[in-house]
């Protein structure tokens, strides 16, 4: 049968609390994650790599940062932007000033530059939360944005105050600068999305992630069984604030190649991928995949269709992209708070149990 428990027997505690319950969901992850190595590289072409893969592959793992804050801990951030231009200044001073340093390298490190950053900015979360954090972090975006565009040494003196990212490759293939090839880069931004996402479920399936929830769920009843506020809260920003930063390494350095703070990572990016895990899913590793990919390939799709197709203006097309997702927003705020995420739960479950839904 479809989709059925039947025949998948549990003999130790491991294999009950697997990630893939079901053999048939390990059977179509490992089946999707092969295609998308062995077969997808040989037919990515530049278009499909610099619209669709990468910014999906980047605005993933901000949205896997994210999660882990606001999701799986509760403290609202709108500081998304500023954190990723830390992300994206640490790699380009890493790369003009150790010019044979390797990429992978070059990106954690701007990874843990931004978690010292993103520890910094929540130590309010000690003493605020809510509305007040929220206001907290965003004024962390606007002094970010403010600090790279007016410290000169943070883009090397440069007279238009851009930063370009030099040629840099990983284990002897380059994946920046203008001679880099789409299945390199594509495959080095979707090794670091799987490692990341691997690394998440495993930290919010243990001690820490258990900390952060119970923290979401309730902080004064999680500090009375034991949970330290301190720990679990700047364990969190700190986590969540190296992702960031990795995302925004990944957008400077491979997706875009030079960045200007102003246009690059203004409030909207924040909100971009606020939304993306308000669409997916809070709380949920594959929401933030899924509002990733909605918020990515909504805008291909309108320009496509409504431009392309139907000849409607460019800015109409616009107005109506923004209006579609505000919409959605609010749908899912009222009626399904979990977003999209939820009803892929539901639909396996009424699978499993078919014929007796409930």
């Amino acid at each position: 049968m479809f989709y059925r428990e039947a025949g998948d027997f549990k003999t130790s505690y491991q294999s009950d609390q697997a990630t893939f319950t079901l053999r048939l969901d390990k059977i179509l992850f490992w089946g999707l994650m092969a295609i998308a190595t062995f077969i997808v590289p040989f037919f990515v072409t530049e278009y499909w790599e610099k619209s669709v893969f990468l910014p999906f592959f980047i605005y993933s793992i901000a949205a896997l940062g994210l999660n882990i804050l606001t999701g799986y801990c509760g403290q609202v951030s709108l500081g998304t932007g500023g954190f990723m231009a830390v992300g994206a200044y640490a790699s380009f001073k890493l790369m003009t000033g150790i010019p044979n340093l390797d990429m992978f390298l070059v990106i954690m490190i701007a990874g843990l530059v931004t978690a010292l950053v993103g520890v910094l900015f929540g130590l309010p979360s000690l003493r605020i939360k809510g509305f007040y954090l929220a206001v907290a972090t965003l004024a962390s975006q606007f002094f970010l944005v403010w600090l790279f565009n007016k410290w000169e040494w943070s883009y090397n003196y440069s007279p238009t105050g851009q930063i370009n990212a030099p040629t840099r490759d990983f284990l002897g293939i380059d994946v920046t600068g203008p001679s880099t090839a789409p299945w390199a880069t594509y495959l080095f931004c979707l090794g670091l999305l799987f490692i990341f996402a691997w690394i998440t479920r495993n930290l919010v399936r243990g001690h820490i992630g258990r900390s952060w929830m119970a923290i979401r769920d309730m902080d004064i009843a999680a500090e009375i069984i034991g949970v330290n506020p301190l720990i679990a809260k700047l364990s969190a920003f700190a986590v969540s604030s190296f992702f960031i930063g990795v995302a925004g390494a990944l957008y400077f350095s491979v997706w875009l190649g030079a960045a200007e703070p102003t246009e690059a990572f203004a409030i909207d990016k924040s909100f971009d991928v606020l939304f993306m895990i308000i669409i997916g899913g809070l709380g949920s590793i594959l929401g933030s995949m899924i509002g990733a990919a909605f918020i990515i390939l909504l805008p291909i799709f309108f320009k496509n269709v409504l431009v392309g197709y139907c000849g409607i203006p460019t800015d109409i097309a616009e107005f109506t992209q923004i209006i579609f997702i505000g919409a959605l927003i609010i749908f899912f705020l009222i009626k399904e708070p979990h977003g999209i995420v939820a009803y892929w739960r539901t639909l396996k479950e009424k699978l499993r149990l078919w014929p007796f839904p409930y």
